[in-house]
């Protein structure tokens, strides 16, 4: 499962107050007290009987003792807010069973039974997406994690796997098409009904059922696997999207292929279908054969969907199809092994989108995606190990730390074992485990055994939480170069003490003199200190490490602003490059912040991160697309990570001065290239979506240095754009700047798009997420607008979600954005529970902002907390997040 996407550039004790309600039914889930199920429920029938408001669902259970585990007289059949209408065991109705709690509790005397369970859902009433609910007239369910439970009674847990048959029917003029997991096995129709049967021949746990009935049209074409299948493709959308699907559709021919030749895994049913649905938790589903998606990662067209829209659809599509393998074929042992799919998958896809595009592009935006999210997680309440020891409500582990950081885990071992020998061990892992529910332990020792690895010590990397943090200096004596590094991991809730892990770094001594190196260097890094000696060395060198962000760390290193100037300048590996110029500007902005510069001295600052640009910007051996990263500047959520104590007031004020500098002191180059960029028509290759990107990184600096400059070319790019790219850049320089143009642009945005739902949520975001001084008045007025609904997880994400990353709005001083957010989830939370916790997080770094807004921050939480009747969902994340 992919969880709805972060931008790439995103700008403890469990215990609560005596005076909060304790959701029911939420105790602690500990993976100590993992047990084999007891029963085995080795086949699965299921009839629906399909309604809006009404369905009918009779499951037929096959189940057997399980020899793995201790003998049990009865089986639990989990359910939530589920009434039982009829049970029957072995053909008879059956008397020996009762309720505990939502679950139901039969008790089987023999060894083999068949149960049949009859239960009555109202998809219609279903608001918090979870189960089989109802989106614009369309029926589709959505599993993971324990979803079915709200379909049927049944053991809802990942290691009790089982082949299901399923029938669905219902009216052929409501429900003209019907789509279920597996092979279609039979259809037909009776008057105004008609039916389907499905048979999936591959066992797999209730988390990956999936159901959908609506009124869809598709996109078919096919697929030769490398053995002769010919596989039946289709994108399923409602009709008059049909239009859009074009490029999902290749996203999906190109990620089979990819799959077949760099990981050797073919694809193993005859169909596979990917429907969208506007009304969606996630940003899409694994369901085997049956990938259930948010419109927002299907529909993309040039008018419609930006460069960025195009990448994700592209990046979300491969992410679910590679689940085939590592998640279906393989799955979850138990929901706290949830990093055995999840990272290696957004490893799998992280590849994928590399070997399409430009690789050192998307290392660095994957890199920036996580220090935006999971090192703020890292060194906060919520920090949490890749492999949790417990959970309240196994949701709220949908985290960056499972997916990013659990993702850059295995690249470290794929780093240290090479490409060869890390396939060699997937390989391994695939053919071990294939049809199980397997661990992260099962996962390391293949990638041991295949890779001739030692990863004994490397398991830290599981269980310990927290972002380690590196330091590294540099001697010279002689003709020899020493490099001491020490690592230290900070303490997290629940961990006071960490052990030293693993570190693989990799590093390169540049010659000042020549600009060169004489090759890059795997250091491994397993202690708490060590050092390195290099001869050859006339003079000191100049140190370029962790190239490639080989390793999830921080770096701590005393390096001069002429060696980051150097480095920004001549560094040969572009991740560390990208890096020099962050550093640059980091080091500037922590030290403004602090108040450690003199005017001359920050002058002197701002003189030589322009040097550098203007290297950047002059630099012809650059492509467009990796030059408008080396140009952008630092998130203010990763400003705030490199400092005690965060002032987002001042982090703010200094950002945007030294941007205006920046824009001031290169006016001309900019212009330059903003005009150069403008020159070269639409495309999907790599110069063209380069160009597009640094027309926009232009507009973005000269606004604030020129802002009357910015808005004419920003006003002229906006009418003139003929794709969505162009458009939606220059609406985002416009909605943060005070100028006439904005109202008009804003309002042409609007009427242009009104009726296309996916683009009406990026006019909410680029308003909620702009840096206009009115911006909090804009989102009170955008809430009343009448295309806002609570209902529908898109259009909340974009308003409040964008909001909540706007650091200047969110951390107004008299703490109204924290109100927002707080009154926000208070009125979520009871119809999408889900959706309303995730927003806890902006919150629950409180801790790490200076005192006055930290005091408010944490009135807002214990608010939320004293409100009682809180879902376990959102329960959850505001005891943590108070500590």
């Amino acid at each position: 499962m992919d969880i709805a996407r972060t931008p790439a550039t995103p700008d403890g004790n469990p215990e609560m107050a005596d005076a909060a309600v304790e959701p029911k039914a939420s105790a602690i889930i500990r993976r100590e007290d993992y047990t084999p199920f007891p029963w085995l429920v080795p086949q699965v029938h299921l009839s629906f009987e399909l309604g809006v408001e009404q369905t009918r669902v009779t499951s037929r259970l096959t189940v057997e003792r399980n020899p793995a585990a201790d003998a049990s007289p009865t089986i639990r059949l989990n359910g939530d807010g589920l009434k039982l209408s009829e049970l029957q065991v072995d053909g008879e109705p059956c008397s020996t069973h009762a309720m505990d709690g939502d679950d139901l509790v039969v008790t089987l005397p023999g060894e083999r039974h068949e149960l049949t369970i009859v239960t009555q859902i109202d998809p219609a009433a279903n608001s918090q997406l979870m189960g089989l609910y109802a989106s614009n007239g369309m029926l589709c369910t959505q599993c993971e994690a324990e979803g079915f439970r709200r379909i049927t009674f049944f053991p809802d847990r990942p290691d009790v796997l089982s082949t299901y048959t399923v029938r669905m029917s219902g009216p052929a003029a409501q429900f003209p098409i019907l789509l279920c997991n597996g092979n279609k096995a039979d259809s037909g129709g009776d008057g105004d009904t008609h039916w389907a049967e499905w048979h999936d021949p591959w066992p797999k746990p209730a988390y990956l059922f999936a159901l959908v009935a609506g009124d869809l049209v598709a996109r078919s074409d096919s697929f030769t696997t490398t053995g002769g299948r010919t596989v039946e493709l289709n994108v399923w959308v409602r009709d008059g999207d049909l239009d859009r699907t074009e490029h999902a559709m290749e996203s999906l021919k190109r990620s089979m292929k990819w799959d077949e030749e760099v990981f050797g895994r073919e694809y193993d049913l005859d169909l596979f279908n990917i429907v969208a649905v506007s009304d969606f938790n996630m940003g899409a589903m694994e369901n085997k054969g049956l990938n259930v998606f948010n419109t927002k990662y299907v529909l993309a067209d040039q008018e419609t969907a930006t460069d960025g829209d195009f990448d994700g659809v592209e990046g979300v599509i491969g992410h679910e199809y590679f689940h085939n393998w590592s998640g279906n074929r393989i799955t979850c042992r138990d929901w706290f092994q949830l990093s055995l799919k999840e990272g290696f998958t957004v490893l799998r896809d992280q590849l994928f989108s590399q070997d399409m595009d430009s690789a050192p592009v998307k290392r660095i935006e994957d890199v920036r995606i996580l220090r935006g999210v999971q090192f703020p997680e890292d060194s906060g309440p919520l920090a949490h190990s890749i492999r949790p020891d417990s959970y309240r409500e196994i949701s709220n582990f949908y985290t960056p730390t499972i997916y990013n950081k659990g993702a850059e885990v295995i690249r470290m071992m794929r780093t240290m074992a090479g490409e060869e020998a890390f396939r060699k061990g997937t390989d391994l892992y695939f053919d071990r485990h294939d049809g199980e529910a397997a661990t992260c332990e099962d996962f390391i020792t293949a990638i041991e055994d295949g890779a001739g690895l030692d990863l004994r010590q490397f398991r830290l990397w599981y269980s310990q939480a927290g972002t380690p943090k590196v330091s590294v200096a540099v001697t010279h004596d002689g003709d020899t170069a020493a490099l001491t590094f020490k690592q230290d991991i900070p303490a997290t809730p629940g961990q006071a003490d960490k052990q030293p892990m693993p570190i693989p770094l990799r590093i390169a001594l540049f010659d000042r003199e020549s600009g060169k190196h004489d090759g890059e260097h795997l250091v491994m890094l397993d202690t708490a200190e060590k050092e390195v000696r290099f001869a050859g060395f006339a003079a000191p060198p100049v140190l370029s490490i962790n190239r490639g962000f080989s390793a999830p760390v921080t770096i701590d290193r005393a390096v001069s602003r002429d060696d980051l100037v150097f480095l920004a300048a001549k560094d040969d590996d572009p991740f560390a490059r990208y890096e020099a110029m962050q550093d640059l500007m980091v080091g500037h902005l922590v030290s403004a912040v602090a108040g450690e510069m003199d005017s001359a001295e920050r002058d002197a600052a701002r003189q030589d991160i322009a040097c550098a640009f203007a290297a950047v910007l002059e630099d012809d051996r650059l492509d467009d697309l990796m030059r408008g990263e080396l140009l952008m500047m630092p998130s203010q959520a990763y400003l705030s990570e490199q400092m005690l104590l965060a002032e987002p007031g001042r982090i703010h004020e200094e950002r945007e001065a030294l941007k205006a500098a920046l824009g001031s002191a290169l006016e001309s180059q900019l212009l330059t290239l903003h005009k150069r960029a403008s020159a070269l028509p639409f495309a999907l290759d790599q110069a063209a979506k380069g160009a597009r990107k640094v027309k926009t990184v232009a507009l973005t600096y000269l606004a604030a240095a020129k802002p009357d400059t910015a808005s004419d070319l920003a006003e002229k790019q906006y009418s003139g754009a003929d794709n969505m790219t162009d458009r939606q850049g220059a609406l985002m320089v416009l909605a943060g700047l005070q100028s006439p143009a904005r109202t008009g642009a804003l309002l042409d945005f609007y009427n242009r798009y009104r009726d296309n739902p996916l683009v009406v949520d990026k006019w909410f975001s680029l308003q909620a997420s702009s840096l206009h001084p009115q911006v909090l008045q804009h989102v009170k007025a955008l809430r009343d607008h009448p295309d806002f609904t609570l209902k529908n997880p898109n259009r909340v994400r974009a308003l409040y979600m964008a909001f909540a990353a706007s650091p200047h709005a969110f951390h107004a001083e008299d703490g109204e954005g924290y109100r927002m957010i707080a009154d926000l989830i208070l009125e979520l939370d009871p119809i999408n529970a889900q959706t309303a916790a995730r927003f806890v997080t902006p919150l629950g770094r409180w801790q790490r902002i200076e005192p006055a807004r930290s005091a408010l921050m944490r009135g807002e939480l214990e608010r939320i907390a004293e409100a009682g009747n809180l879902s376990r969902d959102t329960f959850e994340q505001v005891t943590r997040s108070l500590g």
